[in-house]
């Protein structure tokens, strides 16, 4: 049932049958600038002990709401109020520049106020949460990007908070990784809220859904978990529909008959005046049908100038095995439309080898001449933060063909006002689709795809898996998402983890 979020403010030991009040929206306005607007006067509360889903498209505001609760952010309008002593913690999105020469102890041990003397078992606890195996010795900087995604994960479960705020908890782990998460929600007491695109995931355990809506930048109340959102959805928007189909049917009948008993003239003329007014009243009955969140329009990665014979040859790669660095035989040769997908746990090295490879710096891979290569990073690094995203996308196409960027960018719903947004100000769904558009742009011969569905809405992930379907090109795809991956045709899986190690130092192929 949908829970309409206006009601007014009470005292914060208000009691419920999930305990009592423990965080409060009251009448809460946002905005970054005066162009744009985040949360419109929002309203609500959140119980001790309930576990919630806050949902929302791209750039609505998601994390933003998240920032506000733990009071990095100050509203503009009306007030965000807490219960006193309440611990938040919060699921951050990258490790700090002075946390990276950090070992793993004095990671987690910097999550707390005060020493923990036990801090050793509390660690090896939590990271079998998030299926991890981390050496307390070893420094932050040391392990890959996939890696880092988990401790930090791992340090926001790890404070057990009265309040527990997790943002895409589930990007960068496996299947097993989700499950350990999973049952550790299920468990866990206290009270949850997390954003996130994964269904079954947040089924598992979510038992309401907090929706942001882009549209009216406020937020709506259901309960049930995300199928039933779904559905109470459908069912709203299709109420709603049938309603305003109705009045307007009512509408066009009195203006019928307003026209016609106003040419009778004489009395008649007050009947039409009244079948106008009967109209108006109609008219101002409609209702505002709930606007979906949009998909991305269909799209193709086209290849451009066309690479005849080998666009990319792997004689040798280098790998993490026991936290070292092993190069291994790996005889790989891809040519236009041959997709490839690299397979491993955490750690292996996966994203090292990517960047690698794009830049063609990887010892014992070969890059053709001529090859134009499209990359698609986790971390979305290949973005320079300053740039507007008008620049970014600029410099990636044809910089005279202004139509072609334009319809581009709209394609994947980059509006006027966000083409004049700086990349560091974006969500990092909208950093996702920059990025594809970005890739459309460079008509690429070679794509190389690191976790390309992380962050993005679940709604855009069928149009994206149907791109890179139908890409020509050669593509290399790495992804912890078995849905997506049944949807992309592909030609050959290296499992890095099966790879044997050569028997002797291979020499550069590299002229």
């Amino acid at each position: 049932m949908r829970e309409e979020c206006t009601a007014p403010f009470f005292i914060l030991n208000i009691m419920s049958e999930k305990g009592e009040v423990i965080a409060r929206f009251n009448n809460v306005s946002f905005e970054y600038s005066a162009n744009k607007p985040i949360l419109n006067e929002v309203s609500f509360s959140v119980r001790l002990g309930s576990k919630m889903t806050l949902m929302g498209q791209n750039g609505a505001g998601k994390s933003t709401l998240f920032q506000l609760i733990t009071g990095e952010l100050v509203p503009a309008e009306g007030n965000v109020t807490l219960v006193p002593r309440l611990s938040i913690a919060i699921s951050r999105q990258a490790i700090l520049p002075g946390e990276l020469n950090l070992t793993v102890r004095d990671f987690f041990q910097k999550c707390f106020v005060e020493k923990v003397y036990d801090i050793d078992p509390r660690i090896d606890k939590i990271l079998d949460v998030v299926n991890l195996h981390a050496p307390k010795e070893k420094l932050i900087k040391d392990f890959s990007g996939g890696q880092q995604a988990r401790l930090l994960l791992a340090s926001a479960l790890i404070q057990d908070p009265d309040l527990l705020l997790l943002d895409e908890p589930t990007n960068n782990l496996d299947k097993d990784g989700i499950a350990h998460l999973t049952q550790f929600l299920i468990d866990y007491k206290k009270t949850i809220i997390v954003i996130s695109h994964d269904a079954d995931f947040l089924n598992a355990f979510t038992e309401g859904v907090l929706y942001l809506d882009v549209f009216t930048k406020k937020i709506e109340r259901y309960a049930g978990n995300y199928i039933d959102v779904v559905d109470q959805i459908s069912a709203r928007v299709e109420k709603e529909r049938r309603k305003n189909a109705a009045l307007e049917r009512h509408i066009q009948e009195k203006k019928d008959k307003a026209n016609f008993f106003a040419n009778k003239g004489g009395r008649m003329r007050i009947l039409a005046k009244r079948m106008r007014e009967s109209a108006a009243e109609a008219e101002a009955e409609k209702v505002d049908v709930w606007r979906e969140d949009k998909a991305i329009r269909n799209f193709n990665i086209d290849v451009g100038q066309s690479h005849i014979g080998e666009v990319l040859n792997i004689k040798s790669i280098s790998i993490i095995k026991d936290h070292k660095p092993v190069r291994c035989v790996a005889n790989i040769s891809l040519v236009k439309k041959r997709h490839l997908l690299l397979v491993g746990p955490n750690g292996i090295g996966k994203s090292t080898l990517l960047e690698h490879l794009a830049n063609d710096t990887e010892e014992g891979a070969k890059i053709a001449k001529g090859v134009r290569v499209g990359y698609y990073r986790q971390d979305f690094s290949m973005l320079n933060p300053e740039e507007t995203v008008y620049m970014t996308l600029k410099s990636a196409g044809d910089e005279s063909d202004e139509q072609k960027l334009r319809s581009t960018a709209a394609g994947f719903l980059i509006t006027d006002d966000i083409m004049r947004t700086k990349i560091g100000s974006l969500s990092e769904g909208q950093k996702g689709l920059v990025a594809f558009a970005r890739l459309v742009l460079i008509k690429p011969n070679l794509l190389i795809l690191d976790e390309p569905t992380n962050h993005i809405n679940f709604r855009h992930l069928p149009v994206i898996a149907r791109a890179l379907d139908q890409y020509e090109g050669a593509m290399i795809l790495v992804s912890h998402v078995p849905e997506f991956v049944k949807q992309i045709r592909i030609d050959e899986t290296l499992d890095l983890e099966q790879l044997k190690p050569a028997k002797e130092p291979k020499n550069s192929l590299k002229n």
